[in-house]
């Protein structure tokens, strides 16, 4: 009886053994059937649907953290939790083909890694005869040498295409030999500067990747076709535009980090379309559109910066294609110390690397090392003393030539000290002729101005003698101010006192009062425009300022017989702008001679002290324009 119970029990132990091991077969059966639709969704970057999957797998093991480290790339960018090479490459060979996808997206710095990994697993797939692991791998492989126009490897890419063709199954498969096949032909035709394909070519292309119902396979046929329509032979803008459209349409309904991307490129090919167009501010916008979707990287933002600065330079906007000009060159030179870091790391990697396999050897050659310690020590001994003497004589003849350095350092103090007061009479003669030359450009910029004006109001005066159409004692009084105005100046000049309305009102008071009164003559009018001078400049920046554009009004007066002229000043990012134009009878600059007199050849010389640049602009018959640029701390 007891022996009976027994052998139930040990029946019921049993069958609960196999119905578990059944049970785990089972679940394991379903987790690698979770894991193969993960991957066939991750390879036609559907990107939901493989993260549907993935929420479904248990356990939450490591092998499923790596995995939820790759989606989670291309769903919102991460890339912090993608570490441990070894672990993506050796376990499995679907989990190696998306980790060495994630290399080719992210890395200009792996190209020998990327090939080689897809040629193992191809290589692995061959043996298995496993078509779709190895159609994906061809795939991959033939993108690969797409994406950097390795056109020098056709021998092999036409190989690897033989073998795509061959072996294609599905729809998806038509749409790549279609799309890649087409690829290779335009890309060898630019690198041998032949005719292109036509574009009728892609007709198969877009016919194959509908059949799919694939959204990535529908934005890029489009997009190559918009960009087939872009190359000589065969331009038409408007279908280009129409194609790229429809790829932006498809995209903007993705909300992927990875699709995000693809739309930022689609808008840089949209700018470049209306680049070509010379539609420049549609051009901005749509490059700025590419700038600002967060998902871009800083290689392609170095190219879309490039070419919103080429757009505004096209568009006469100097200060803003400046301006794209300067972020994108601030970039590249932060890409440049990037590549430099990761160079340094990749040297310190194999540099470590080698040093644990230096370890290993050590390792094995122990038994030597007590052998070879005996010889080691005499070995020591000797090189020791032998460094001893060395040293001994290099000791002695280091201070040997301390005392020469010490003789050759007094003399050097010595000449030292009289150069010094060679440079300290040079400087009190330099101020001299400094103070001097102040004194001049003083009497010529505000004496020379006023004097400029007083000369149109005495030709009012004359002319309105006999055709009085204006008041004469209005006239009368005005004149009689512009001489108490010299008078003064004179007096303020022999004083050596900043300019009174600068002092206290600033710029661009005194540059609205100096137009305002020679305005007033009705010889010429001129017009300021202002932007950005809120706040006061440095009290002798202004004075600087003020003088160089009151002698380039005086020069209007002199010599240009302008009825109009444009004062135009602007502050904007540490930048003073100012520009002067007239409608007189303009000059060649050419034919000016800048070392006589003291007008150009002066202005040139003090905005050059004041590290800015000096620009005149003036064709005969049309007037003039002078523009100004100076930074402003």
């Amino acid at each position: 009886m007891q022996i009976k119970i027994e052998l139930k029990i040990l029946i019921i132990i049993i069958l609960s053994f196999l119905f578990s091991c059944k049970t785990f077969t089972q679940e394991s059966k379903k987790g690698n059937l979770l894991y193969d639709n993960y991957y066939k969704n991750l390879s036609l970057y559907k990107f939901g649907d493989s993260n549907l999957s993935l929420k479904k797998i248990i356990p939450k093991d490591s092998f499923y953290l790596k995995n939820k480290s790759i989606l989670n790339y291309y769903l919102l960018g991460k890339k912090s939790n993608i570490t441990n090479q070894n672990f993506y490459t050796k376990n499995n060979n679907s989990l190696k083909l998306a980790y060495t996808d994630y290399l080719n997206y992210t890395s200009k710095n792996n190209d020998t890694i990327i090939y080689n990994n897809y040629l193992e697993v191809l290589n692995i797939a061959r043996k298995k005869k496993d078509i779709f692991l190895v159609n994906e791998s061809l795939r991959r492989i033939l993108y690969y040498f797409f994406k950097r126009n390795n056109y020098l490897n056709y021998n092999k890419v036409g190989k690897y295409l033989l073998e795509f063709k061959k072996n294609k199954t599905s729809d998806w498969d038509n749409f790549w030999f279609e799309y890649l096949g087409n690829g290779f032909k335009i890309s060898k035709a630019y690198f041998n500067n032949s005719n292109y394909p036509n574009v009728s070519n892609f007709k198969n292309c877009l016919r194959f990747a509908n059949k799919a119902n694939n959204i990535f396979a529908k934005v890029k046929v489009n997009q190559i076709i918009g960009a087939t329509y872009t190359l000589k032979g065969q331009k038409n803008l408007d279908s280009a535009s129409y194609y790229f459209n429809k790829s932006k349409s498809l995209l903007l309904k993705e909300n992927s980090y990875f699709f995000k991307d693809l739309l930022s490129q689609i808008y840089f090919n949209f700018g470049k379309v209306e680049y070509e167009k010379k539609e420049y501010k549609k051009s901005i916008s749509l490059l700025k559109n590419a700038v600002n979707l967060k998902s871009i990287g800083n290689q392609s933002k170095l190219k879309y910066y490039l070419f919103i600065s080429k757009s505004y330079e096209k568009d006469n906007k100097k200060d803003s294609a400046l301006y794209y000009l300067k972020i994108h060159n601030k970039l590249n030179d932060s890409l440049n110390l990037l590549k430099q870091s990761i160079a340094i790391s990749d040297i310190k990697e194999k540099y470590e690397t080698a040093e644990k396999e230096k370890e290993n050897l050590q390792l094995k050659v122990d038994k030597e090392k007590s052998k070879l310690f005996l010889f080691a020590s005499l070995l020591f001994i000797l090189l020791g003393g032998t460094i001893a003497i060395l040293s001994l004589k290099n000791s002695k003849r280091k201070q040997k030539l301390a005392e020469q350095e010490k003789a050759l350092e007094t003399q050097k103090n010595l000449t030292l000290l009289k150069e010094q007061e060679l440079t300290t009479i040079n400087a009190m003669v330099d101020g001299q002729e400094k103070e001097r030359k102040r004194i001049a450009e003083d009497l010529h910029d505000n004496l020379g101005s006023v004097l400029a004006t007083l000369k149109l109001h005495f030709e009012n005066l004359k002319m309105n003698r006999e055709k009085k159409k204006i008041n004469q004692e209005t006239l009368f009084n005005k004149t009689e101010g512009l001489i108490d105005e010299a008078y003064l100046k004179v007096r303020s000049i022999a004083h050596a006192k900043n300019a009174g309305v600068i002092a206290n009102q600033g710029l661009l008071t005194a540059v609205q009062m100096m137009a305002e009164k020679i305005s007033s003559a009705d010889k010429i009018q001129i017009e300021v425009i202002d932007f950005g001078l809120d706040k006061r400049l440095e009290n002798s920046l202004e004075i600087s300022i003020f003088r160089i554009i009151q002698e380039l009004i005086t020069n209007i007066l002199k010599h240009a017989d302008a009825k109009n002229a444009t004062i135009n000043i602007s502050l904007y990012d540490k930048n003073l702008n100012i520009i002067i134009e007239d409608d007189g009878k303009g000059f060649l600059i050419d034919k000016v001679n800048l070392k006589d007199g003291m007008g150009i050849n002066s202005i040139k010389t003090r905005i050059e002290y004041l590290n800015g640049r000096f620009e005149v602009d003036s064709t005969i018959g049309k007037g003039s324009s002078i523009i100004i640029d100076i930074p402003v701390e």
